[in-house]
């Protein structure tokens, strides 16, 4: 690579300035690549630059930015497994907001006569579940000697940290919502329990896995009723299972035949041997956070199933409208130079000469209808 003369390493780190008062893409890319060294400069060439950035009005506002952006991309990769079956929302506000569900009309049509009368159509069961976010977040510092000392090494992985903990607190709070210290969630599961709208729904069972153990808890999603007594017809299409049962749930659902023992007390008894829940489409998802919510000894045993979300959804979690991602920014300096005007926040606090960083999230969840899952607790 050519050697940059003091001219072309000025102008180098002076375009490290907004147009338009926004950053091109560009310029988020220049600044990775010097950061990270992507040209492989020599160490104090490397430093030199780095200070020279430093020095600039705006680099530090872009390496912000920088941060910003690789953060997000971090956070929506790792942010994903629980979504598939979790109702995704947005609120306005801090309020408590109601989500309302609707039983009912759906019943069978009785016969109507010549000239007879359309009967009323008994009125519909009206239920309420409730919702309300929470902030969340915590704030880091780097002093200004190690900004010095490191060449900016301190801040290589901050926005993958802060990304997974965004993204670790999400996976906590949704897994929260089925799951809890003491086993599957009492506000979803239960033998029976009451859902919204009065009926008492049997959704937990203590069945290990297994292809018979999982056909059942199936059919036993199937049957599910509506307050009036009509099927609902709830196809399980998500299981959620810990890492412990990994290996058994996929030897499960990739199995193409299943193996019966004959019972040498009774006669044998003809049965398929087609392992068809392969067949079905169950979406297999491993939920590490389930033997960290689940205190009871049966964490690794625990499984769990979700519906269609066409047809409903269990749980929903929800995001304040507008920061559905994580934010992350930077301390402004509360000092300023003998001449009056403001420095780098890169020269840190008047203090103490530390640097700040936040990262907030703002979220909640809540449990919407049982009869769209199913718990089984294997001892």
């Amino acid at each position: 690579m050519p050697t940059l003369t003091f001219t072309e390493e000025t102008q180098f780190a002076g375009a490290f300035r907004p147009v338009g008062g926004r950053f091109s893409e560009s310029q988020i890319a220049e600044a990775v690549d010097l950061i990270r060294n992507a040209d492989r400069l020599p160490a104090h060439r490397h430093e030199y630059l780095l200070r020279e950035a430093i020095t600039t009005s705006d680099f530090p506002y872009l390496f912000g930015t920088v941060i910003e952006h690789e953060m997000l991309a971090r956070y929506r990769f790792a942010a994903a497994p629980w979504r598939p079956y979790t109702k995704v929302s947005t609120l306005i506000n801090f309020n408590i907001h109601q989500r309302h569900m609707l039983d009912g009309l759906t019943g069978r049509l009785p016969v109507v006569g010549e000239k007879g009368e359309y009967l009323v159509d008994p009125k519909p069961i009206h239920s309420r579940r409730y919702i309300q976010l929470v902030k969340k977040g915590k704030q880091f510092d780097i002093s200004w000697e190690s900004l010095i000392n490191d060449g900016l090494g301190a801040f290589s992985d901050v926005a993958q940290r802060y990304a997974d903990a965004a993204a670790n607190t999400e996976y906590f709070d949704v897994t929260s919502l089925y799951s809890s210290a003491t086993g599957p969630n009492a506000l979803l599961y239960g033998t029976p329990i009451v859902a919204p709208d009065g009926t008492n729904v049997t959704n937990q069972g203590a069945l290990p896995l297994t292809i018979a153990n999982l056909e059942t808890t199936i059919q036993l999603m199937a049957s599910q009723t509506d307050a009036l007594g009509n099927p609902l017809g709830i196809r399980a299409v998500h299981l959620v299972v810990p890492p412990g049962l990994e290996f058994t749930a996929r030897q499960i659902l990739t199995s193409s035949v299943k193996a019966w023992v004959n019972d040498a007390v009774a006669a044998a008894v003809p049965m398929p041997t087609n392992n068809v829940v392969a067949q079905i489409g169950l979406q297999l998802h491993i939920n590490p956070w389930l033997p960290i919510v689940d205190a009871t000894g049966n964490d690794q045993g625990t499984w769990y199933l979700f519906a269609d979300t066409s047809h409903g959804y269990a749980i929903e979690f929800a995001y304040l409208r507008g920061h559905e991602s994580p934010e992350i920014c930077m301390k402004s300096s509360d000092k300023v130079s003998p001449t009056g005007a403001p420095l780098s926040p890169f020269s840190g606090d008047f203090a103490t000469d530390n640097v700040f960083y936040r990262v907030r999230t703002v979220s909640g969840g809540t449990q919407l209808d049982p009869r769209m899952t199913y718990a089984q607790v294997s001892t």
